[in-house]
């Protein structure tokens, strides 16, 4: 009896406590967000078959009260390849799913993946969005969406402020080939360290994602080295239609200061799509390290083609076109181009003030303070024009010496229109009849005044135009000799 009566007591008081116990109450105040277990949901999973994969995403309440979440979606609705289950039940969208205070809600998460599909992007993407007290916060889903290489950031660094997240495809005293087999596809940057070298193979695909590209340390180097047959090609990583000629879709080919010896080489690439197509900058060691293009391509860059700073520089058989402030754009450094077309039609933004091509002894610092550079540039058998008045544009102060020679050249300029200093046996506003001005620079006329008229000896020193014909004996001016239909 007396065991009984002890139960009997304790009965009651855990039924007044339970009774007394007080309720969470729903608080819509909008200073009350939800925390996830991460903020971003990455399926690395490579398929070689159609297939699924599933991660999980779990949902915090840390707050004091309950909290009501008035919508889960994917924003891509039926259309995402991925899907959530949410406490249980299976579906794109969610409504008013309650969360108690300090507790927390597990979602599940799959993507299914055609890998062979080669009409998908390489990189699929999607949000999982919630709002909560009229609050949204989303969570970035990605997947990879076809057979690739693919170079995923996994560690930061900041220079100037902006944070660059990389993954080192090639380490110190290391050489990293990269072949033709697979397409590379770079999220984040892929980071050349110093004293390291990539290579990369002709017929090599190369697709960055979004704010991301290739980036050499100080002393590292870069060798593209493509072929006519099969150059290397650059280009974002969305594959639709719509993006063929979409500039700023990807971030840019950065190189550092490069130590003497270790030139970077670009060879038989087209570039396309990005930000800035090439970007060298040498502030500390001056031109001990040079970039040698040739036969090449860089267009539709959303900034500049060729961005350069106190860098030596040799390029010929290029064609550098179509971009939002300057196709070349250099300050300072040491520039040998030859047979190079340099034309600007830029067309996304008609009232941008973008030319062929700027060349200055100096760089303005964060405090708009100018720092000098000497300048040398030499151009031979080269076309400089677009739709400006002057596509060709000097900017130069008294503190550094700068000199340009511009041989057998034809330019697109009212400043220097018959101008006998710095120009040399030079063609001035004439029409050079391209075919087509968005994308193809071969000339298109037996009107064109370039044909012919580019100097002989500089012609023999690259004998064949950037389809391989010949154009010794008579070259034409520019990358592309002229034949006719």
């Amino acid at each position: 009896m007396k065991k009984q009566h002890i139960l009997f007591i304790l009965s009651i008081f855990l039924f007044f406590g339970y009774a007394c116990k007080k309720e969470h109450q729903i608080n819509p105040d909008p200073n009350l967000k939800l925390s996830f277990s991460a903020d971003t949901v990455l399926f690395d999973t490579v398929f070689t078959s159609l297939g699924s994969a599933t991660h999980q995403l779990r949902i915090y309440n840390k707050h004091n009260d309950d909290l009501k979440i008035s919508s889960v979606r994917l924003v891509r609705g039926e259309s995402s390849p991925f899907r959530v289950n949410l406490d249980g039940e299976s579906a794109t969208e969610f409504n008013d799913k309650i969360i108690p205070a300090g507790d927390s809600l597990f979602s599940f998460l799959r993507v299914t993946i055609n890998p062979n599909d080669l009409n998908s992007p390489f990189v699929v993407e999607d949000e999982l969005e919630f709002v909560t007290n009229g609050n949204t916060q989303t969570i970035k889903l990605l997947a990879w969406g076809q057979n690739a290489n693919y170079i995923v950031a996994d560690k930061m660094v900041t220079l100037g402020g902006v944070p660059y997240p990389y993954h080192i495809v090639a380490d110190s005293l290391q050489t990293t080939v990269w072949t033709n087999e697979r397409p590379y596809v770079i999220y984040g940057w892929a980071l050349i360290n110093s004293y390291g070298t990539l290579r990369i193979e002709a017929g090599t695909r190369i697709h960055c994602h979004q704010g991301g590209g290739i980036l050499s340390w100080s002393d590292g180097q870069l060798i593209i080295d493509g072929t006519a047959d099969a150059p290397v090609v650059v280009q974002g990583d969305r594959l639709e239609s719509y993006y063929n000629d979409t500039p700023g879709q990807w971030g840019q080919i950065l190189m550092m200061d490069g130590r003497a010896g270790a030139d970077h080489r670009v060879s038989h690439a087209i570039i396309r799509n990005g930000t800035i197509g090439l970007n060298c900058q040498s502030v500390l060691k001056g031109t001990e390290c040079a970039l040698r293009i040739d036969n090449t391509i860089i267009e539709n860059q959303s900034t500049a083609g060729l961005y350069s700073i106190l860098y030596a520089v040799e390029a010929k058989n290029f064609v550098i076109a179509n971009c939002g402030s300057a196709n070349v754009w250099a300050f300072g450094g040491d520039y040998r181009f030859v047979h190079g077309t340099i034309a600007n039609y830029w067309s996304a933004n008609e009232h941008a003030n973008n030319v062929g091509m700027q060349i200055q002894n100096y760089t303005l610092d964060a405090n708009h303070e100018a720092f000098y550079y000497p300048f040398n540039m030499v151009m031979h058998n080269c076309i400089i024009y677009g739709k400006q008045k002057d596509e060709f544009v000097t900017n130069f102060g008294p503190d550094a010496d700068s000199t340009y020679f511009l041989d057998h050249c034809l330019v697109k300029t009212e400043r220097f229109a018959n101008s006998t200093s710095g120009f040399n046996h030079c063609l001035f506003n004439l029409e050079p009849y391209f075919a087509n001005t968005s994308h193809d620079f071969h000339i298109d006329s037996i009107a064109s005044p370039v044909i012919g008229t580019g100097n002989p000896l500089l012609g023999n020193e690259v004998p064949f135009d950037l389809d391989g014909v010949s154009r010794i004996g008579a070259p034409d001016m520019g990358a592309y000799q002229y034949r006719e239909n």
